[in-house]
């Protein structure tokens, strides 16, 4: 997968990262920067990519 692919990313991902870009945007940050930002807010909240299914961590002993 190329750098800067976003496919890997779920609906919701997606929805919070315009969000939170247009707010970057409202705040004056131009838009490559608001994009950059955006994505990076989400991949620090889930880790980025997608998740599914319980037990993605494994237990620490």
């Amino acid at each position: 997968m190329p750098r800067g692919d976003k496919t890997a990313y779920t609906d919701k991902q997606k929805r919070q990262a315009a969000h939170i870009e247009e707010s970057y945007e409202d705040r004056g940050v131009k838009p490559a920067e608001a994009e950059a930002r955006a994505w990076a807010t989400v991949n620090k909240q889930d880790g980025g990519e997608k998740k599914c299914g319980s037990g993605r961590k494994k237990a620490r002993r």
